[in-house]
């Protein structure tokens, strides 16, 4: 195109206006006027409906299934605009452990033990674990669809029991008071040998009880928030240091203001 042509476009879209104007005393656009909409208010209706129900899919495969249902073609991008203008909308899932009703029994009573401590108590807790850091930054990032409010309600939470290949395994502690250094094992057998041949030992020699743990409930254990926060702190970079000396820097510079913040909440989570 030209430019005196695009000249001659700009002059013409004027002189329309002008005229409208003239005629109208306004330049808004009539009602009607204007490229239809690809989906009617009752397709609208169907495809949020679809979307709830199928919460995992993509807004390519709602809009497979839309032309399969109705044999009208709309596209990803029309899809999630109309499902973002009344819901559900595209979120990431909250994410937990498989429990049983066991587990849930266990976890029950052992909040209903330690709600009530106070602050003197927890102090005199050293929450030690050890995590799996993944190598791997291309990991897939998975979306549901679901309304406001509702993150945490069954259908929308999304179970993970497994970790990724490609690793580090490490170790820490952290408590009111301080922390330990991050440990970094070479050998991902090295922790489960070392805990049973050594740590129950050092325990038992220095007379240091072990705390009772209700089994699968990382989420009780403040630690468990430490290593979520040095896994989003991993920004791999063309000058990146490599991920032992990485996650051993990001470490040290955790505030422990935040370690407290963390600790301090117990009490809370245990009402919860």
């Amino acid at each position: 195109m030209s430019k005196h042509q695009s000249l001659d476009d700009v002059i013409s879209v004027v002189s329309n206006l002008w005229k409208q104007f003239q005629d109208t005393g306004s330049i808004e656009r009539k009602p009607g006027q204007g490229r239809s909409r690809a989906i009617a208010a009752n397709e609208n209706r169907y495809l949020s409906i679809t979307a709830r129900s199928n919460r995992h899919a993509t807004a390519s495969q709602l809009s497979r299934d839309f032309y399969a249902a109705t044999r009208s073609r709309v596209s990803r991008f029309t899809v999630s605009r109309r499902l973002h203008e009344r819901g559900p909308f595209a979120r990431r899932p909250a994410v937990r452990v498989p429990l049983t009703s066991v587990n849930r029994r266990v976890r029950l009573a052992w909040c209903r033990d330690h709600r009530d401590w106070s602050t003197d108590q927890w102090a005199t807790v050293l929450f030690t674990d050890e995590s799996r850091f993944s190598l791997t930054t291309g990991s897939r990032r998975t979306f549901i669809w679901r309304g406001p409010g509702t993150r945490y309600l069954p259908s929308n939470i999304r179970e993970i029991d497994h970790h990724g290949s490609g690793s580090l395994m490490v170790w820490s502690g952290i408590m009111l008071a301080g922390r330990t250094p991050l440990h970094v094992f070479e050998r991902e057998g090295t922790v489960t040998g070392m805990r049973a041949n050594l740590v129950d030992d050092f325990l038992e020699n220095e007379d240091i009880r072990r705390m009772d743990w209700p089994a699968r409930s990382p989420d009780l254990n403040p630690i468990e928030h430490v290593w979520g926060d040095l896994a989003n702190s991993q920004t791999p970079s063309e000058n990146h240091p490599g991920p032992e000396t990485a996650l051993l820097n990001e470490s040290d510079q955790l505030p422990q203001k935040l370690i407290n913040c963390l600790i301090s909440s117990r009490k809370s989570r245990c009402e919860a």
